[in-house]
């Protein structure tokens, strides 16, 4: 799951498919995916270009 979030996979997809709540995913691997700011903001700029 480590590397399902930090390639960008959607928590409720890994969810599923790990058999976990989405709540339980986030606080199980929050750590892992620490640090993502930038590559948010990066796809959230990039969402909102015209």
């Amino acid at each position: 799951m480590s590397l399902w979030l930090n390639a960008g996979g959607h928590a409720p997809e890994g969810a599923e498919r790990a058999g976990h709540s989405v709540d339980v995913l986030l606080r199980t691997y929050a750590k892992c995916i620490d640090g993502q700011q930038d590559i948010a903001n990066q796809r959230i700029e990039k969402a909102l270009e015209p």
